[in-house]
Order: structure tokens, then C-alpha cells, then sequence
């Protein structure tokens, strides 16, 4: 059953920065090429990455692949600062400034192409929401404006049939994407990174307790991959038992 077609792809090159979006990708065994597959190592917690949790300001930093997707090394990755300059992702003076701001000693780390651990990328492979979601979201929110990157989506999707929240219907199935497959695993349960503004960095706890209370706290479902493959906006998106 076709259901909708992808609005926005977004991947993160860099964990917790802002993402860039692209008109098409390729889907990995692990998600989109690339998501997630720089970040930095907060050293005064083994094993734990720097994120928007300890520095919300990382969502001010964009980061962005310069360059065509090669299965064998990645593009070189651009970070765009706040105040706009334009750096290497693993820069020295960068480093010292998200030191500086976060208060913690990192490290880079860079994963290979073919595979991104669970770790870095968390969760399921990929998160998806919809547009009638985020409109219904914004209504019950109360302001005027909701910046969808705030939920750190993979796939937008804009539906058909358009009911918001009907994701909820999909677990179990298998999504297709042109030669790619998806399953439906479960809600997204979130956390106080939907409270980070990502242009300003600034917080408003308000909309965590709506999702709390409207949606008990889950926005958006999670996909395992099945079938790799390559996805573009604009590609129909089906539905499967």
C-alpha cells in the first residue's frame, strides 16, 4: 500500500551536531550513509560520547559531507560554527572551543563507512516521522512554529492519508523504498534534546512535557534496514504486512 513519499532526508555526520539534508543517500546495514559516524569521546566518561544532553550548544554546529559518498572513505566533513566559520570536523582549534564551552576533555573518532556500532548511532537505524505528526505536535504544543530537526529525524515522510500519529499502526510492517526495505520496530521514546532550540541552543522544557502528556513521551517510530539500497526525496514510500 503506498502511504506517502520522503519530504527530507537528514543524516549527522558528527553525533549531536546539526545535520545536513540531501536529496538522496544510500542505506546502509546500520542506516544512512554516514549518520553518526563522527562524534567525540567525552574522556571523564569511558565509553560515553559528547552530546547535545552534556553541551546543548552542539546543535548549533552543523556538520556536512563535502563531497560524493564512497563506500572505501568518507568525504572530508565541514563544520560550520555558530558564529558561521567553516573548519575541518576534527580541527585542533575547533576541539579547544568544544572543550572550552563543554567543559570536558574529548577525543575525535572516526567509524568506518561500511559499519557505524550501535553506540554511536544509540537506537534502531533509522527514525522516521511523518507531516501530519509534526503538524499535530505543533498544534498541541501551542507556538507557532516547531522546527522538525528538533526530533533529529532521519525521514520525514508526508502522507497520503493525512492522520496524524497513524505510525502508530505500523509496527511489525515492512516499509519499501525503492529496492529498499525497512521494518517498523517501535516508538521513539525521547529525551530533553527535543528541548534544544537548534538555531539558538536554547531550552524549553514545555515541549518534552506535551510529548510526555499528549504522547507518553514517544514521537516518531524506529526502522531496522532489511534490504540496503539507495533512497532520494521525493521517492514513494510503501507499506507492507
Amino acid at each position: 500500500m503506498l502511504i506517502g513519499y520522503i519530504r527530507d532526508i537528514v543524516r549527522y555526520p558528527v553525533k549531536s551536531f546539526r545535520g545536513e539534508s540531501v536529496n538522496k543517500t544510500n542505506v546502509m546495514n546500520y542506516g544512512l550513509y554516514g549518520d553518526r559516524s563522527h562524534a567525540y569521546l567525552d574522556e571523564s566518561r569511558p565509553g560515553k560520547y559528547l552530546t547535545i544532553t552534556q553541551f546543548p550548544e552542539m546543535v548549533r554546529y552543523k556538520a556536512g559531507f563535502m563531497g560524493e559518498e564512497n563506500l572505501n572513505k568518507y568525504p572530508p566533513v565541514r563544520i560550520t560554527a555558530p558564529d558561521g566559520k567553516q573548519v575541518p570536523w576534527n580541527d585542533e582549534q575547533l576541539i579547544k572551543e568544544l572543550e572550552q564551552r563543554a567543559s570536558a576533555e574529548i577525543t575525535p573518532v572516526q567509524y568506518s563507512p561500511i559499519h557505524v556500532p550501535e553506540g554511536a548511532i544509540e537506537e534502531e537505524n533509522i527514525l522516521v516521522v511523518t507531516d501530519a505528526s509534526l503538524m499535530k505536535m505543533k498544534e498541541l504544543w501551542g507556538k507557532e512554529e516547531l522546527d522538525f530537526q528538533r526530533f533529529r529525524p532521519n525521514l520525514v515522510l508526508s502522507l497520503i492519508k493525512y492522520e496524524p500519529f497513524m505510525e502508530d499502526q505500523w509496527f511489525g510492517k515492512t516499509m519499501k523504498i525503492g529496492d529498499v526495505e525497512l521494518k517498523v520496530k517501535r516508538h521513539c521514546e525521547r529525551c530533553m534534546i527535543i528541548t534544544v532550540d537548534p538555531e539558538s541552543g536554547d531550552r524549553d522544557p514545555s515541549l518534552h512535557k506535551t510529548v510526555i502528556s499528549e504522547r507518553n513521551n514517544h514521537f516518531g517510530v524506529y526502522v531496522t534496514v532489511l534490504k540496503t539500497g539507495e533512497i532520494a526525496a521525493g521517492d514513494e514510500v510503501y507499506l507492507f504486512e
